[in-house]
């Protein structure tokens, strides 16, 4: 086994890897990937899942490693084990060109993954710049305490120590101000002597990054009640964040401590060449490498049983947020509640009584793991999740904000926009990418209906691309980025996303028939040009592979805007995939008629015009 750590990263680093092998462990399925450099690129080759054995009998994670490796052994014709030991570096050079990998790498979110409580003085200014850390760093934050939350000490305390969280992340005053708050802070956590999820004997990991001024007092209070690492002030000063230093030790504690009590995890460690990253930490990672590679602004989501991820990277600011009670099983009734029935019955292609959807509802919560067995069901299923999917991202939108409490110099026309500090970074206009995952977007029964959830959801203006993840692979490319980039992105652009196609879509209302905008395509591979006029209320699809493009120009309306301005032509390349090109006429923002009788003409009129489910159902 190669030792882990620093050295082994840099040994990693130096060294060729042209045999991969990768795995994430999670909470229920350990997935293993092998991927092979062919030629000058990588490519993912062979893949393998086995149950995930943390819990008792096994007790020891490495056996679902171990399991799910040997399932790729048996695909590939590659030996990679010898026993319980993975043969590294791989044997072609020593004239064995089947034997061994270079490098073993994985994630893990076994055990509920890593959940932390952050604290800081002022709910929406430190507070939240805690959450953010934490968030970027692939860790669920079940609480943010503060000075001014409203709840009385004893109520703190009792919250600390009910919640026994895996780590704690504490922020809280700029440099040089005062530090009453904070120390305050401290001593409810003393006073609640928490006790962490994982092993009974050893202490809670804290990190202080908060006002550099109190370290000495955190000392004394915190030393000996936690193991206490202290870091640099998260926010030094009002106007800037400095969130790296605090990330980095959430990882490193990650590892040392709560990775450590997790059964069979020190072997894991030993295995693996790089260190291990919590899941979702590994997925932001490659979603800000392929931002920054190919300068993107994007959004990217997974959609789970339990929670929504949404991370997104605009103008390279990197966020993510967690929906943890928005799901598609264990979560699904809280969708419900949350949206509203009528929000997720405007979506339904048939008539349906409240009832029935609500008894639809609670089994898929008591019955997780089922899938829609009729097209009923599953529209039923894609309605709700079209409402998840929007519920986390307003949700994403107002974490992802610039930061509050900051002074800003403003003109005339902010003031008149009531543009003031604190608001998001989340602009459809200048996204570029929507990368969609989790099983009810991957395993979608025909793409475009994954598509057209992802369009419903998040409504995109102008030109947006839009992708799924074909076998939620981000986390094994995630961390290879950190040993070899190349690798990652080859294999993620070529054997991870499925590029769904393009969608644009005009900004402006107007009663349907109305003329939207005119459009010219041009293709390059020869075909004729398509030129018409999309109406208000119209959905356009057009066949565009994804090694194709075409040159879309289009001549709005005088109200209707394409991101030049009301009334401004604008021609742009789009790129093509497995759906194809989509104009979308209508309107932004989106609005469904009330009137059932109309609501239901107009999703059967875009369903059938997309092809979206088989045409007996949808009439039905």
């Amino acid at each position: 086994m190669t030792a882990s750590g620093p050295s082994a990263e840099k040994q990693a680093k130096d060294r060729p890897l042209n045999v991969i092998v990768a795995t994430d462990c999670g909470s229920t399925t350990t997935k293993a990937i092998l991927i092979e450099k062919i030629g000058e690129e990588y490519r993912q080759t062979h893949r393998g899942e086995a149950p995930t054995t943390v819990e008792a009998p096994f007790e020891d994670v490495t056996k679902g490693v171990l399991n799910a490796i040997a399932e790729i052994e048996e695909l590939s014709g590659r030996k990679i084990l010898d026993g319980e030991r993975i043969i590294m570096p791989n044997r072609t050079l020593q004239g064995e060109p089947n034997v061994g990998v270079d490098i073993y790498i994985s994630t893990s979110s076994a055990g509920g993954g890593l959940q932390m409580m952050v604290t800081g003085v002022v709910q929406n200014m430190t507070g939240e710049s805690a959450q953010r850390a934490a968030l970027g760093a692939g860790a669920i934050v079940i609480d943010v305490l503060a000075s001014n939350d409203g709840r009385l000490p004893h109520e703190k305390i009792e919250r600390i120590r009910t919640l026994r969280p895996d780590m704690i992340l504490m922020s809280g005053g700029t440099d040089g101000g005062a530090i009453t708050h904070v120390v305050e802070m401290a001593e409810y956590i003393a006073a609640a002597e928490p006790r962490p999820r994982f092993g009974s004997t050893y202490t809670l990991p804290l990190i202080y990054a908060g006002n550099k001024d109190a370290r000495e007092q955190i000392s004394k209070i915190l030393g000996k009640k936690t193991a206490l690492v202290i870091t640099e002030n998260i926010r030094p000063v009002l106007e800037r964040e400095n969130l790296a230093p605090a990330r980095q030790k959430i990882h490193d504690l990650f590892l040392e401590h709560v990775m450590a009590q997790a059964p069979g995890y020190k072997k894991l460690i030993e295995m693996a060449g790089a260190p291990i990253m919590p899941t979702p930490a590994a997925v932001g990672l490659i979603m800000e490498t392929i931002a920054r590679r190919q300068h993107l602004n994007l959004i990217g989501v997974d959609i789970g049983g339990a929670t929504t991820d949404v991370f997104s990277v605009f103008d390279g600011v990197f966020n993510r947020t967690v929906s943890a009670n928005l799901g598609m099983s264990y979560s699904i009734s809280n969708v419900l509640a949350e949206a509203g029935l009528a929000n997720i019955m405007r979506w339904v292609p048939f008539f349906i009584d409240e009832q029935t959807l609500r008894n639809r509802i609670k089994n898929k919560m008591i019955r997780p793991t089922t899938i829609p067995q009729t097209l009923d069901e599953l529209q039923v299923e894609q309605a709700i999740a079209r409402e998840a999917l929007r519920l986390a991202l307003i949700h994403h939108k107002s974490l992802a904000t610039g930061l509050k409490g900051v002074q800003q110099e403003r003109t005339i026309s902010d003031i008149f926009e009531q543009q003031a500090s604190g608001r998001t970074l989340i602009d459809m206009l200048k996204l570029d990418l929507i990368v969609g995952s989790g099983g009810i977007l991957s395993h979608a029964p025909r793409r475009v209906q994954a598509m057209m959830m992802m369009i419903d959801a998040y409504e995109p203006l102008g030109f947006t691309r839009l992708s799924v993840d074909s076998i939620f692979m981000m986390p094994h490319l995630g961390v290879l980025s950190t040993v070899n980039e190349k690798a990652a992105t080859d294999v993620f652009i070529r054997d991870c996303m499925i590029y769904l196609g393009a969608c644009v879509a005009p900004i402006g209302r107007g009663k349907d028939g109305e003329r939207c905008a005119d459009y010219v395509i041009a293709f390059d591979d020869g075909r004729p040009e398509e030129r018409g006029t999309l109406r208000f209320g119209d959905l356009r699809l057009f066949p565009l592979t994804q090694d194709r493009t075409a040159r879309v120009t289009m001549q709005p309306a005088k109200t209707v805007d394409l991101g030049e301005g009301p009334g401004h032509a604008v021609s742009r390349s789009v790129q093509g995939g497995v759906v194809g090109l989509l104009l979308d006429g209508r309107g932004r923002p989106l609005q469904l008629p009330r009137d059932d009788a109309a609501r239901l003409a107009a999703l059967n009129k875009w369903y059938k015009a997309v092809d979206l489910y088989p045409m007996s159902g949808v009439e039905g």
